[in-house]
């Protein structure tokens, strides 16, 4: 039994939740997957998985092997594309996070450029607002909106977003235009809620103009915690949108959503490429970071450049 290959197996089948789908990743049959899992598992004396007619699970042993056999294999291949000719082309798995509406409008467009650079790097994109927890979920990276929290992680500042207060057409019809940021908090006026993920709770909006200055919550009937729901509810004249501008700039150009207090400042967002700690970065990790940074730096540059 070849170790590495039985512990890759091992890997895939409860990343899967399948033997045949192991199999089909890793391009064996699943009799071999079978036999490896099998083999591994009278090597290591306990049992690993669970397997009924209908799904494989992890068992508590199970799952605590998987968690090193998966850092064991990650150092492998860093090891292998460590050497100068892997290095020139970086090669294996990253699993990365990036916020929904950040992968449609900006990541997927682009990604044909990676893949033409790196052909050899094969990426699993959690697409989600949710806080991932690197470490547990064995994670590479999460791009991230807003200020990090975790001060355990480590993190580059990868773009600051410009935002802008926006509605539909529609509901400016209904309710007509406000003309101060106020209005939002007591009148018939309402906000699109987003429930951020660290807190489950809408937060306040900061806005200026010269020396006053105001923290707006407003009013909702709709909060969501998805940013392309977020976006499809303010579309749909639900209410009041704050968004930056690489998701508001097409639909301001077909008539979709008009500008709201434009002699108002909002403070950029910033956006942070976070990974876990006390885990050296690897050659196919650091160039996905590079690469982001870089497509950042053609939609949303980092105004500061001290935050680099």
């Amino acid at each position: 039994m070849d170790r590495f290959d039985a512990m890759q197996a091992f890997a895939r089948v409860v990343e899967t939740g399948s033997f045949t789908k192991a199999a089909d990743t890793l391009h064996m049959s699943k009799t071999s997957v079978t036999q490896l899992v099998q083999q591994l598992e009278a090597r290591l004396r306990v049992k690993l998985l669970n397997r009924t007619t209908r799904k494989v699970n992890v068992t508590a042993d199970g799952a605590a092997f998987y968690e090193r056999a998966v850092k064991l294999l990650a150092d492998l291949d860093d090891a292998e594309t460590g050497l100068s000719a892997a290095a020139a082309l970086p090669r294996g798995r990253l699993r990365v996070d990036v916020p929904s509406p950040f992968a449609r409008m900006i990541l997927m467009p682009a990604l044909p450029d990676f893949h033409a650079r790196f052909p050899d790097i094969q990426i699993d994109m959690g697409v989600s607002d949710r806080i991932v927890d690197l470490v547990r979920e064995n994670v590479d990276c999460v791009v991230r909106g807003g200020e990090l929290t975790d001060q355990s992680l480590m993190a580059r500042r990868i773009g600051d977003l410009c935002l802008g207060v926006f509605a539909a057409p529609g509901y400016l019809q209904r309710l007509g235009t406000p003309a101060h940021p106020k209005v939002l908090e007591d009148s018939t006026h309402r906000i699109v809620g987003y429930l951020w993920a660290r807190t489950g709770k809408a937060l306040p909006y900061a806005m200026r103009r010269g020396e006053e200055s105001v923290h707006i919550n407003g009013r909702y009937v709709l909060a969501v915690d998805d940013g392309n729901a977020y976006l499809a509810a303010g579309l749909a004249g639900m209410g009041v949108l704050w968004l930056p501008d690489y998701m508001s700039k097409l639909h301001v150009a077909r008539g979709e959503l008009v500008p709201l207090f434009e002699d108002w400042r909002l403070d950029p967002m910033p956006m942070y490429v976070a990974f876990p700690p006390n885990r050296r970065i690897s050659i196919k990790l650091r160039v996905f970071i590079d690469w982001i940074a870089g497509l950042m730096e053609q939609h949303a540059p980092v105004t500061d450049r001290r935050a680099l």
